[in-house]
Protein backbone atom coordinates (compact mmCIF):
# COMPACT_ATOMS: atom_id res chain seq x y z
CA UNK A 1 0.00 0.00 0.00
CA UNK A 2 2.75 2.56 0.78
CA UNK A 3 4.23 2.03 -2.68
CA UNK A 4 0.89 2.92 -4.28
CA UNK A 5 0.72 6.18 -2.27
CA UNK A 6 4.29 7.07 -3.23
CA UNK A 7 3.53 6.27 -6.86
CA UNK A 8 0.50 8.61 -6.81
CA UNK A 9 2.61 11.40 -5.28
CA UNK A 10 5.30 10.94 -7.92
CA UNK A 11 2.65 11.15 -10.67
CA UNK A 12 1.23 14.33 -9.14
CA UNK A 13 4.70 15.89 -8.86
CA UNK A 14 5.36 15.03 -12.52
CA UNK A 15 2.05 16.67 -13.50
CA UNK A 16 2.84 19.82 -11.50
CA UNK A 17 6.36 19.98 -12.96
CA UNK A 18 4.98 19.71 -16.48
CA UNK A 19 2.55 22.58 -15.89
CA UNK A 20 5.18 24.75 -14.18
CA UNK A 21 7.68 24.09 -16.95
CA UNK A 22 5.15 24.89 -19.68
CA UNK A 23 3.87 28.08 -18.01
CA UNK A 24 5.48 31.39 -18.94
CA UNK A 25 4.20 32.93 -15.71
CA UNK A 26 3.42 31.36 -12.37
CA UNK A 27 1.94 33.57 -9.64
CA UNK A 28 1.45 32.43 -6.04
CA UNK A 29 -1.33 33.91 -3.91
CA UNK A 30 -2.74 33.45 -0.43
CA UNK A 31 -6.45 32.99 -0.82
CA UNK A 32 -7.57 32.31 2.77
CA UNK A 33 -10.62 34.39 3.58
CA UNK A 34 -12.19 34.41 0.12
CA UNK A 35 -15.75 33.15 0.15
CA UNK A 36 -17.11 30.74 -2.46
CA UNK A 37 -18.67 33.48 -4.61
CA UNK A 38 -15.44 35.49 -4.67
CA UNK A 39 -13.35 32.43 -5.47
CA UNK A 40 -15.75 31.44 -8.25
CA UNK A 41 -15.61 34.96 -9.73
CA UNK A 42 -11.80 34.94 -9.61
CA UNK A 43 -11.58 31.52 -11.24
CA UNK A 44 -13.96 32.66 -13.99
CA UNK A 45 -11.83 35.75 -14.77
CA UNK A 46 -8.66 33.68 -14.86
CA UNK A 47 -10.21 30.95 -17.02
CA UNK A 48 -11.49 33.54 -19.54
CA UNK A 49 -7.93 34.87 -19.85
CA UNK A 50 -6.50 31.38 -20.43
CA UNK A 51 -4.94 31.19 -16.97
CA UNK A 52 -5.03 27.95 -15.01
CA UNK A 53 -5.68 28.38 -11.26
CA UNK A 54 -4.84 25.47 -8.98
CA UNK A 55 -4.41 24.64 -5.33
CA UNK A 56 -1.77 21.96 -4.90
CA UNK A 57 -0.46 20.25 -1.82
CA UNK A 58 2.41 22.53 -0.79
CA UNK A 59 4.95 19.76 -0.34
CA UNK A 60 4.27 18.42 -3.84
CA UNK A 61 4.36 21.85 -5.51
CA UNK A 62 7.50 22.79 -3.60
CA UNK A 63 9.21 19.58 -4.65
CA UNK A 64 8.19 20.10 -8.28
CA UNK A 65 9.62 23.65 -8.24
CA UNK A 66 12.82 22.41 -6.63
CA UNK A 67 13.22 19.67 -9.25
CA UNK A 68 12.85 22.32 -11.96
CA UNK A 69 15.64 24.35 -10.38
CA UNK A 70 13.44 27.07 -8.88
CA UNK A 71 14.45 26.56 -5.25
CA UNK A 72 13.99 30.23 -4.38
CA UNK A 73 10.24 29.99 -4.82
CA UNK A 74 9.82 26.88 -2.66
CA UNK A 75 9.86 28.89 0.58
CA UNK A 76 6.54 30.50 -0.42
CA UNK A 77 4.65 27.19 -0.44
CA UNK A 78 3.40 27.56 3.14
CA UNK A 79 -0.19 27.82 4.28
CA UNK A 80 -3.10 28.19 1.88
CA UNK A 81 -1.37 28.94 -1.43
CA UNK A 82 -2.93 28.88 -4.88
CA UNK A 83 -0.98 28.90 -8.13
CA UNK A 84 -2.02 30.80 -11.27
CA UNK A 85 -0.33 29.47 -14.41
CA UNK A 86 -0.21 31.69 -17.50
CA UNK A 87 0.73 29.98 -20.72
CA UNK A 88 0.23 32.66 -23.40
CA UNK A 89 0.12 36.13 -21.86
CA UNK A 90 2.85 36.57 -19.26
CA UNK A 91 1.10 39.51 -17.61
CA UNK A 92 -2.44 38.10 -17.45
CA UNK A 93 -2.17 36.12 -14.20
CA UNK A 94 -0.45 38.98 -12.35
CA UNK A 95 -2.83 41.60 -13.74
CA UNK A 96 -6.03 39.70 -12.94
CA UNK A 97 -4.88 38.65 -9.47
CA UNK A 98 -3.60 42.13 -8.62
CA UNK A 99 -6.85 43.78 -9.75
CA UNK A 100 -8.87 41.23 -7.81
CA UNK A 101 -6.71 41.72 -4.70
CA UNK A 102 -7.40 45.47 -4.80
CA UNK A 103 -11.12 44.77 -4.35
CA UNK A 104 -10.78 41.69 -2.12
CA UNK A 105 -8.27 42.20 0.67
CA UNK A 106 -8.35 38.48 1.54
CA UNK A 107 -6.37 37.72 -1.64
CA UNK A 108 -2.66 38.45 -1.27
CA UNK A 109 0.02 38.28 -3.93
CA UNK A 110 2.96 36.28 -2.58
CA UNK A 111 5.52 35.64 -5.33
CA UNK A 112 5.93 34.65 -8.92
CA UNK A 113 8.08 32.97 -11.50
CA UNK A 114 8.11 34.64 -14.92
CA UNK A 115 10.10 33.09 -17.75
CA UNK A 116 12.33 31.41 -15.17
CA UNK A 117 12.97 34.58 -13.14
CA UNK A 118 11.73 34.65 -9.55
CA UNK A 119 9.59 37.64 -8.56
CA UNK A 120 8.66 38.86 -5.09
CA UNK A 121 5.20 40.34 -4.42
CA UNK A 122 6.32 43.86 -5.40
CA UNK A 123 7.73 42.71 -8.74
CA UNK A 124 4.50 40.81 -9.39
CA UNK A 125 2.59 44.07 -8.82
CA UNK A 126 4.92 45.84 -11.28
CA UNK A 127 4.29 43.10 -13.82
CA UNK A 128 0.56 43.57 -13.28
CA UNK A 129 0.86 47.16 -14.51
CA UNK A 130 2.14 46.04 -17.92
CA UNK A 131 -0.71 46.15 -20.47
CA UNK A 132 -1.91 42.93 -22.13
CA UNK A 133 0.04 41.63 -25.13
CA UNK A 134 -2.72 42.69 -27.54
CA UNK A 135 -2.58 46.29 -26.29
CA UNK A 136 1.22 46.38 -26.60
CA UNK A 137 1.02 45.04 -30.16
CA UNK A 138 -1.65 47.61 -31.05
CA UNK A 139 0.53 50.41 -29.64
CA UNK A 140 3.54 49.15 -31.57
CA UNK A 141 1.59 48.95 -34.82
CA UNK A 142 0.15 52.39 -34.10
CA UNK A 143 3.64 53.79 -33.68
CA UNK A 144 4.60 52.28 -37.05
CA UNK A 145 1.44 53.59 -38.64
CA UNK A 146 1.82 57.22 -37.53
CA UNK A 147 5.00 58.01 -39.55
CA UNK A 148 3.58 56.19 -42.58
CA UNK A 149 0.38 58.25 -42.38
CA UNK A 150 2.41 61.45 -42.18
CA UNK A 151 4.50 60.37 -45.16
CA UNK A 152 1.38 59.56 -47.17
CA UNK A 153 -0.12 62.96 -46.24
CA UNK A 154 3.12 64.73 -47.23
CA UNK A 155 3.32 62.92 -50.58
CA UNK A 156 -0.33 63.70 -51.23
CA UNK A 157 0.26 67.39 -50.45
CA UNK A 158 3.28 67.51 -52.80
CA UNK A 159 1.23 65.84 -55.53
CA UNK A 160 -1.66 68.27 -55.03
CA UNK A 161 0.74 71.22 -55.13
CA UNK A 162 2.33 70.00 -58.40
CA UNK A 163 -1.11 69.51 -59.95
CA UNK A 164 -2.12 73.02 -58.91
CA UNK A 165 1.08 74.46 -60.39
CA UNK A 166 0.53 72.60 -63.69
CA UNK A 167 -3.00 73.90 -63.99
CA UNK A 168 -1.93 77.48 -63.32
Amino acid sequence: MPNKNRELKEQKIAEIKEKMDKAQALILVKYQGLNVEEDTALRKQLREAGVEYKVYKNTLASRAAKELGHEGITKFFEGPIAVALGYDDVTAPARILNDFAKEHKALELVAGLVNGEEFDANKVKELASVPPKEVLIAKLLGSFNAPLSKLAYLLSAISDKKQAEEQA
